[in-house]
């Protein structure tokens, strides 16, 4: 691995009834005493099974499909519905609030029934594994490997090499080696595909920790990207979501500031690729041709969500995001001018440090003046390595509370006022998988074209042929709620599919990894960071 810089950090595990088991008093006795007979892996010759257990974002979604398709290329299987997997693989977040004691609980809920499965391995990665490196195996020592954001394709080598050795093994890359695009990929869906256009960030933002974690951004090129919409397309896919940390500023490593509007014009001229999403822009870079690019090109959804965090000028340069409120007050503009139909989504932080009542009230205004379809509003929390966890000011915890709440009413008031402006109206819905509710309210469910979700009746659908996630129907909109339209009357339209075949054949598209993965052109080798294997002794946090 000559130029990476990797740690990799060898592990003894524990030794029967070694005095580890005391400090783990967090997780709980019962986790102690099941560790305590834990003897070692032992290799099976059995096909082995493995899951993954994914939190965070679409970005994690997407890595998730990539290691499960390694996996399988490696010879594993996916375990089956409530079955105990040999290889459990947490891919993890660092963004969302209490994400390290949510891993560390999941960890310890699984330590008794690895201590009972001998042969079982648990692997840690994503973006929490990049910040915390061998902290995991120093807190969890049942955990087998430890593995980061730059280096998703060593999964199976590393698991194979803490199975030989009896070892933990912690590899964490300093800088992205190879595009997660370039390796295969076992889709969860027959009918949505996700499409990472770029990773990394070059934006500072003071609340986010992800540019530290994913690294600087790096672009695809513009034919491996439309390869693998190709691809999945030919699938019979029917739905792509063009990801980037900050996708719309795809483009910037190779010079060209017009790029993302072009390849938006470009998914326009693939057939059998009905809609395309992307998310999440940032407003310095929405430009106007990305605008006419989506109202000009049929398969584009009219949909946009547009990070907003705060509507305070002075917050929004306190979080060093680079547009002011009257800027993103004018996209709106633009974008509904172009598209009128077009349903405009969110993020919020409030509390954010030194927020003021007034700061918070700008926000609110916004709120009201966007009538957001949706917003996913949060509550501001330190993150610990990230600038805006030392600025004064802190907003008492309690206040922050009052404030949520008063934007979630201003928020799902906002949306109900939209929904219920598309009651009367047929909207053509791209049917999911069976809802939480579904089976009791006899309804199925799916996104229409703008991004909303639609609960439908499927009875009287027009033909009488069952309607399977996958399949296109059109129908009327009866009702609306702040989160989901309804629409109860007969589907006026069923299209059955491809996607959906193969959805009720059980089959997901798996799919090769497409380019050769970075170019190396003028990119340094980084210098190999030394690590110092942790003691055997396991503090209490």
């Amino acid at each position: 691995m000559d130029g990476e810089a990797f740690h990799t950090v060898p592990v003894d595990a524990p030794e029967k009834g070694r005095s580890v088991i005391g400090s783990l008093s967090l997780i709980g006795s019962s986790v102690a005493a099941a560790w305590a007979d834990y003897s070692g892996p032992v290799t099976s010759s059995l096909a082995r099974t493995y899951q993954v257990r994914t939190y965070g974002c679409q970005m994690n979604v997407h890595d998730s499909e990539r290691l499960a398709g390694l996996l399988e290329q490696a010879g594993y299987a996916a375990a089956g519905e409530g079955e105990q997997a040999d290889v459990v693989v947490f891919n993890t977040c660092a963004v969302r609030e209490n994400a390290d004691n949510k891993l560390y609980g999941n960890l310890g809920m699984l330590a008794p029934a690895k201590a009972a499965r001998p042969g079982m391995q648990i692997a840690v990665g994503g973006c929490l594994a990049q910040k915390d490196r061998q902290t995991i195996v120093e807190r969890a020592p049942w955990v087998d490997v430890v593995f980061g954001t730059h280096n998703v394709g060593s999964l199976p080598t590393l698991l194979e090499r803490a199975r030989h050795n009896e070892q933990a093994q912690v590899e964490i890359l300093e800088s992205l080696q190879v595009f997660p695009s370039s390796l295969p990929a076992r889709r969860d869906s027959a009918y949505s595909g996700w499409v990472s256009i770029s990773v990394g960030c070059n934006n500072t933002c003071t609340f986010c920790i992800v540019p530290s974690l994913r690294g600087q951004q790096a672009d695809r090129r513009p034919g491996e990207v439309l390869a693998e919409v190709q691809m999945l397309a030919d699938d019979g896919v029917l739905e792509v979501t063009l990801l980037g940390q900050n996708v719309n500023s795809y483009g910037v490593e190779f010079g060209d500031r017009l790029a993302f509007g072009k390849l938006l014009r470009a998914c326009g001229d693939i057939a059998g690729l009905e809609r395309v999403r992307f998310t999440s822009p940032h407003p310095k870079d929405f430009t106007a041709d990305v605008i006419e690019a989506m109202a000009q090109t049929p398969n584009v959804c009219h949909q946009l969500h547009m990070p907003l965090q705060s509507g305070s000028d002075r917050i929004l340069k306190s979080m060093r995001r680079s547009y002011r409120s009257g800027r993103y007050r004018q996209i709106l503009a633009d974008v509904r001018t172009a598209m009128p139909d077009a349903a405009i989504s969110t993020d919020i932080i409030v509390g954010f440090p030194g927020e003021t009542e007034q700061d918070f009230i700008e926000t609110l205004d916004v709120v009201r003046d966007a009538e957001f379809s949706t917003a996913f509003t949060f509550q501001y929390s330190p993150r610990p390595g990230t600038p805006a966890a030392e600025l004064p000011d802190q907003v008492p915890p309690e206040m922050v509370r009052d404030r949520y709440q008063r934007l979630t009413s201003v928020v799902e008031e906002s949306a109900w006022v939209d929904n219920r402006r598309q009651i009367g109206r047929e909207v053509e819905v791209l049917v999911a998988a069976q809802g939480r509710k579904d089976g009791a309210t006899d309804r199925m469910s799916g996104r229409a074209r703008d991004g909303r979700l639609v609960h439908f009746s499927p009875a009287g659908a027009a033909g009488q042929q069952p309607i399977r996630p996958g399949d296109v129907v059109t129908t009327v909109v009866t009702g609306a709620a702040p989160h989901h339209l309804l629409a109860d009357g007969p589907p006026t339209s069923h299209r059955r599919t491809r996607a959906g075949d193969r959805h009720q054949a059980g089959e997901r598209p798996t799919t090769p990894g497409v380019g050769l993965g970075m170019p190396g052109l003028g990119r340094p080798s980084a210098p190999v960071v030394p690590a110092t294997a942790p003691t055997a002794a396991c503090s209490a946090p």
